[in-house]
């Protein structure tokens, strides 16, 4: 018989374990309902956002570059649309297969088919592999008609850069191609906006100003499943194309320029006298920039880089020359200028036979039966080395240093413009002291007055000295970007104590090229219209010994590179001045002969575009 208060104590502790599990449970659940209000309310924003981030995605495209035009508006550098095969890695279902059906398409080669595959461990499996960044039509047609079977790849009609003018403007725009580790590494603009494909600039104006070229991303949302396919696209922001940089040069010269100086080794500059504008600025040999954007072969590369007479060089404004002869106006306008002599000083130039002794050492004059007696007109007409050899002596090489300073030699014409400017050099008895170690030499003073020795200059620079001797002897600031504010306070400052000592030299130039026995005269122009004067240089590239004075061998006779540099600078119209040239061409021979005929063609062209820019500056300022 079961006890009754055995049934009760029993029925108490089956209730005290259903009340403490019921309690438990509570507790429990209580627990849960408070983690999960604590998740989904409390911290909603925190996961949504998180969740947001696993199925949300950005990618970036390359941004736009802005455009280089020309002063008529002109693009010289601008976009076209470029035929690309894109590839996300990570939708592909079958990497392998799919790389090697696009190596039948388009036929590429073993090394190619390997660059791609190298170029893919370096992304993310997210990120955009170009797999051709270059297609022809035919093979972008091909891709199309095989999508069915290329599962992630994405035929793009993209946007790369063009240069339609080709070699014409490669040493003012220097080229973009793809952007490298360094590239990213030394700018913040290039590693923000970097993106598979990106094009930056390597050398020239298109690296200058490459933070104001390069434009911003346009950046595509996209929703993505839990594979990382791609669902749908949520937005698109449209980037901001770079900025248009419009530049001082007159193309139709630019093109004649490069005419002129085909097959040859050298450089021509234009300036305008008063606003400083480049009106033309060439390099020759040049090379299609078009070649590197998508990279260069390495066949072309070697063809570049091994061509004797060096196209990768700017000569314009890296080319380091004795100016020759063409530093003849500067030495009679020191002298006159500080007093040395005035323009009726004469020399007798004797020739050969009687040349100048100095030390042991003998300075000839170019003419072998000399030039008698000449005054500084005739002097600088026939270009007599014997005449400037003693107004040289005479002023010493201090005070001619400070001239040519002032006139722009010695210095960088557009100062960081471009990396690759050269100074040039102007010697003075400290530049030798504290730089070589040494004392100045008399005979080094008189050779400086040819424009030989240690005296060096860029063809940029010597077009800088011929227009402020053109426009009376006032400081320019050499331009080549149109509608830049020029900040300095003393740009119309007189370089000279007597204008009337540039006008002599000016009217000395026109002398050299219009005259009998000046030694442009061959290339003058009787055309008011089209007239212009000049001063001719022919610079050594070797010590000429007096057994070479005795063989008195041509040009052609002569190896090439110890052939002398010939020189030309020169202003126009003479009777109203406006522009400048220098013309340069590397182991060319005689400057008259070689370089000063050039200036006919160049002149008749500028002269003639001169009406054309006046009434196109007219209209653009009444916004017709």
């Amino acid at each position: 018989m079961i006890n009754q208060s055995d049934n009760v104590t029993k029925f108490n502790s089956i209730n005290r374990r259903m009340f403490i599990l019921a309690t438990a449970k509570v507790i429990i659940l209580g627990g849960i309902i408070s983690r999960l209000f604590f998740l989904q309310v409390k911290e909603n924003k925190k996961y949504l956002t998180l969740s947001d981030k696993n199925r949300i995605r950005e990618w970036k495209l390359p941004p736009i570059r802005g455009d280089f035009k020309d002063y008529f508006g002109n693009t010289i550098a601008g976009n076209f649309e470029a035929y690309q095969l894109h590839l996300i890695p990570e939708q592909v279902e079958n990497f392998n297969y799919t790389m090697n059906r696009i190596k039948t398409i388009l036929e590429l080669s073993d090394k190619q088919f390997q660059r791609i595959i190298k170029r893919k461990k370096e992304i993310k499996p997210w990120e955009t592999l170009i797999v051709a960044d270059n297609l022809s039509w035919e093979n972008f047609s091909k891709i199309n008609n095989n999508l069915y079977d290329l599962n992630g790849v994405k035929p793009i009609i993209s946007i790369s850069r063009s240069y339609p003018y080709n070699e014409n403007y490669t040493h003012i725009l220097g080229y973009v191609s793809q952007a490298n580790e360094k590239d990213i590494l030394t700018s913040d603009t290039v590693k923000e906006r970097f993106v598979q494909g990106l094009k930056v600039g390597k050398i020239g104006l298109e690296k200058t100003f490459e933070n104001d070229l390069i434009g911003n991303n346009s950046i595509e949302r996209y929703e993505v499943n839990a594979y990382g396919r791609r669902i749908s696209q949520l937005a698109f922001q449209q980037g901001d194309t770079g900025k248009t940089i419009q530049l001082t040069v007159d193309t139709e010269i630019q093109k004649l320029a490069n005419d002129l100086l085909i097959d040859k080794s050298g450089s021509i500059c234009v300036m305008d006298i008063f606003t400083g504008h480049i009106i033309a600025m060439h390099s020759s040999p040049s090379f299609d920039p078009n070649k590197f954007v998508f990279g260069i072969s390495l066949d072309d590369w070697q063809l570049i880089r091994n061509n004797p007479m060096k196209p990768l060089i700017n000569k314009s404004i890296a080319g380091n020359y004795s100016p020759g002869s063409t530093i003849k106006p500067i030495v009679a306008l020191s002298a006159l200028e500080n007093d040395i002599v005035n323009p009726k000083f004469t020399v007798n130039c004797k020739g050969h036979k009687h040349p100048l002794e100095l030390y042991g050492q003998t300075y000839h004059c170019w003419k072998k039966e000399g030039h008698g007696y000449v005054n500084m007109r005739e002097a600088m007409k026939q270009s007599c080395d014997t005449y400037f050899y003693e107004i040289a002596r005479k002023l010493g090489v201090d005070k001619l240093s400070e001239t040519a300073k002032k006139f722009g030699l010695g210095n960088k014409v557009f100062g960081d413009l471009f990396e690759n400017e050269k100074n040039g050099l102007v010697p003075s008895t400290f530049w030798k002291k504290n730089t070589l170690g040494r004392n100045w030499l008399l005979g080094e003073t008189i050779i400086t007055g040819i424009g030989q020795g240690y005296i060096q200059t860029t063809p940029v620079q010597l077009c800088l000295m011929t227009a402020q001797i053109a426009n009376g002897g006032h400081k320019i600031y050499p331009t080549l970007l149109l509608d830049t504010v020029n900040s300095k306070e003393d740009k119309f400052i007189s370089l000279v104590r007597n204008q009337q000592n540039v006008f002599f030299i000016q009217e000395a130039m026109f002398s050299s090229t219009n005259e009998i026995r000046g030694t442009s005269y061959k290339s003058r122009i009787d055309d008011p219209k089209y007239q212009f004067a000049g001063k001719t240089g022919t610079a050594q590239v070797k010590r000429i010994t007096e057994k070479d004075r005795e063989l008195d061998l041509k040009t052609s006779e002569i190896p090439y590179e110890e052939r002398d540099h010939a020189l030309y600078v020169a202003f126009g119209p003479y009777k109203n001045p406006r522009y400048a040239l220098s013309i340069l061409i590397e182991h060319g021979g005689s400057g008259g002969s070689v370089a000063a005929p050039l200036a006919k063609p160049l002149f008749k062209k500028i002269i003639d575009r001169f009406e054309i820019r006046k009434n196109f500056e007219t209209k653009k300022y009444l916004n017709i």
